[in-house]
């Protein structure tokens, strides 16, 4: 596919039509979209980020040859008339709606988009001209092109499998009010568009540059009326009973939403470690003007609005803006889990490239510094890049007592003069503080109640005071890592005495922007933050791969298949870096001696294998406990493990292909596949069975980026060639001892 797929293009930068253009904008004489002849996830190079406006300046096209979106300038405002996957053609909207929607001293402003489209199953161009605007409250002033912004200037200290930042360009149209209730308030809409990718980022801000403070009671940065891909005609009626009283119909049970789009946007929480399930914003509503829809009670959910719903009042000051959360928008092109899960896991490699950090790392169990000091001289040896003091360790980063800072600053020092990265556990939320700092309940006005029971507001004088003690802790020790456990997780507090919020109706929001600003201070100094919830977006590392912690308290022969089915169903939509998994080495959450690796020497096949299992799969364990080994035997197993890692680090932070979740009643496996690389692809092949195994296994070889024959090595060895057959698969015969593993390189 050529660079462009303008039939003529006129690159002539210029003021066009009303309304002016602060940045210019390319000129087209003439477009023509067609459907995408390279696959993205092979070739991303290939699709790069264009903004074009045509000759009548009455059209401006987001485009980068897998989307494109398209907006009509008419009327003083602007309307997305148009929004296209071209890897697949599917047109992804029905009817015109606003492009954003706010509601300010409790009154609702519509920005862009028209009325008059009587049929919304599908929008016909030639209806377009016969329309007019939503509303008039709020003009189109100017619209203008530039690069997308770097929100997060991140830094890592860790390893890092690409240091690339993401490129594209960000598309603003800009408001002013045009009623006396609100003068002087301006508002921008951004559409950012990135380069070698399907998606498009949005967001909203509103800047008061009037002369009295407002409320925002609600912004709604993104409406779509979306195709739907279900025609029910009956479903389960619902209702649902508002705060003001009123009654709003819910879409009906059981019926699918749209899944030719994604939705994220980073203001998620829930502690689930699975952002479907952490979602606080994406609300797929019904829409009953479309009263030709299949469904007969029109509960068919088709109606997107992006929002924190907890959200209802934010006090803005004149002269100050607000920024509302980023939608992220991914077209997906196949119902196919893997290739789903390749587009989410390549949306975070792409927008939050720190997420591909990833450290070998153990979780030291601690008494004293001489733990310390010993853990960091057996990472030296073994290979090991850093040591987080775990829970239950003798750390206190809210100590900030000098005497404290000095100690942890010594312990710093000769981390790093050893090459070792060094950092530590601290616990946010699930206690009680005090009546005065904890979460007020809206319902009885007292503390309780809170998603953890008891838990300290992030507003209160306690919560500001940690945020503040963590940074001290961090500035003054030179710590490389921070493990963030039960991080803020959505409480909203009715208390109206704390320093950080107003009262209830901002206290989500409020609490999330002191969390989130502390996560960007972090990042940008290269400190790396594990983090047990979803805030990928804001700045955070790794979260949880997701298992249930009492299970390490089982024996390590469950232990071996259980964690292999947490990397298989955990890695769907994250990168093996993006999550970290647990191996007991001495007693967690109960069990007998057979739960547990201590001692090392007498279990070195599972320790071996434990270690094995996670890196092969790419995924850093929290390997807790007082050391690494416990002799010189123990010590070269580790050794090599580490070697191997190290070998085909490349390849194994790579995306991985799923071939068969672990059952216990025959073989199980993961492929790593990277097109980029010499190492093509990296097998892990697992035998729980008691006695050897010979299996024909096929290898999918397509996201390998391979068509016609493929080298393959068994342990890196004994060469073999095969050709790959028109479904882009090989088949191999492998033997896999009992009870073990073998893998296999691909060139």
């Amino acid at each position: 596919m050529k660079d462009t797929i303008l039939l003529t293009v006129l690159f002539v930068f210029s003021f066009r039509l009303l309304p002016a253009q602060t940045n210019a904008i390319p000129v087209i004489a003439k477009w023509q979209d067609t459907n995408a002849a390279k696959d993205w996830l092979l070739y991303p190079g290939k699709f790069k980020a264009r903004v074009f406006q045509t000759a009548n300046g009455k059209e401006v096209y987001l485009f980068n040859g897998l989307l494109q979106r398209k907006f009509v300038i008419a009327h003083s405002s602007v309307s997305c008339t148009d929004y296209k996957n071209l890897v697949n053609g599917q047109q992804l909207l029905r009817t015109i709606n606003s492009e954003a929607k706010v509601t300010i001293n409790g009154i609702e402003y519509a920005l862009g988009g028209m009325k008059g489209q009587s049929e919304k199953a599908y929008l016909l161009p030639a209806w377009v001209d016969t329309m007019q605007p939503i509303d008039d409250r709020f003009i189109l002033s100017s619209f203008q092109m530039e690069e997308i912004p770097q929100h997060l200037k991140w830094n890592t200290r860790a390893w890092l499998s690409s240091k690339k930042q993401p490129s594209g360009k960000m598309l603003t149209f800009i408001f002013n009010a045009n009623t006396k209730a609100i003068n002087g308030v301006h508002i921008k809409i951004h559409y950012e568009l990135y380069d070698g990718i399907p998606l498009i980022i949005k967001w909203v801000e509103i800047l008061n540059n009037g002369t009295v403070h407002l409320q925002i009671n609600r912004v709604v940065s993104e409406l779509l009326s979306a195709v739907e891909e279900e025609s029910a005609v009956v479903g389960a009626n619902e209702t649902e009973e508002l705060n003001t009283g009123n009654k709003r119909i819910r879409p009906a049970k059981g019926m699918k939403t749209p899944e030719g789009i994604y939705i994220e946007t980073n203001y998620a929480f829930n502690n689930a470690m699975r952002y479907p399930l952490s979602d606080q914003t994406t609300h797929w509503e019904v829409d009953t003007s479309y009263t030709s829809q299949v469904n007969y009670d029109y509960k068919t959910p088709c109606q997107l609005e992006v929002y924190p719903e907890k959200v209802t009042s934010i006090l803005l000051e004149p002269n100050q803006q607000f920024s509302s959360l980023r939608t992220h928008e991914l077209l997906m092109d196949s119902y196919d889990r893997e290739r789903r899960g390749l587009a989410i896991r390549k949306m975070y490699q792409t927008i939050a490239p720190w997420t591909k950090a990833n450290p070998i790392f153990m979780h030291l169990v601690s008494r004293n510094d001489d733990d310390v000091k010993r853990a960091i001289d057996q990472c030296v040896r073994t290979g090991y890049e850093a040591v987080i003091l775990s829970f239950g360790s003798h750390i206190n980063m809210e100590d900030v007592s000098e005497t404290n800072l000095s100690r942890w600053k010594k312990n710093a020092d000769y981390a790093h003069s050893k090459g070792i990265l060094l950092g530590g556990y601290s616990l946010f939320s699930s206690r009680k503080i005090s009546d005065e700092d904890d979460v007020i309940s809206a319902k009885t006005g007292k503390p309780g109640g809170a998603f953890f029971g008891n838990a300290p507001c992030f507003g209160s004088y306690w919560g500001l005071s940690y945020r503040n003690k963590i940074k001290q802790f961090f500035t003054a020790t030179g710590f490389d890592i921070w493990e963030n456990d039960g991080p803020y997780p959505g409480d909203v507090c009715g208390s109206t005495l704390h320093p950080g919020h107003t009262g209830l109706e901002d206290s989500q929001w409020k609490q999330m922007e002191i969390q989130k600003e502390l996560y960007h201070w972090l990042n940008e100094r290269g400190i790396y933050i594990n983090s047990p919830d979803w805030y990928f977006l804001d700045g955070t590392n790794k979260i949880g791969i997701g298992y249930r912690e009492v299970n390490f308290s089982l024996p390590r022969e469950n232990q071996k298949i259980l964690n292999r089915q947490n990397v298989y169903d955990g890695t769907w939509n994250m990168s093996p870096s993006m999550g970290w998994g647990f191996v007991p080495l001495t007693k967690y959450q109960g069990g007998g001696k057979d739960a547990i690796l201590e001692p090392l020497k007498d279990h070195l096949k599972d320790y071996e294998q434990l270690m094995m299992q996670y890196y092969g799969a790419g995924v850093q364990a929290c390997y807790r406990g007082p050391r690494l080994y416990d002799s010189e035997v123990t010590e070269q197993v580790v050794k090599n493990v580490i070697s191997w890692y190290k070998q085909y680090r490349e390849i194994l932070n790579s995306d991985l292909i799923h071939l068969r979740r672990a059952d216990g009643r025959d073989w199980d496996g993961i492929m790593h596949v990277n097109p980029n690389l010499k190492n093509k692809g990296l097998v892990m092949l697992y035998n729980p069975l008691k006695e050897s195994i010979t299996r024909k296994i096929k290898l999918p070889l397509y996201f390998a980026g391979l068509t016609k024959e493929v080298n393959i090595f068994e342990k890196g060895k004994n060469k073999s060639t095969k050709l790959i057959d028109r479904n882009y698969q090989v088949e191999i015969e492998c033997t896999i001892p009992a009870e073990s593993y073998t893998w296999f390189l691909i060139q």
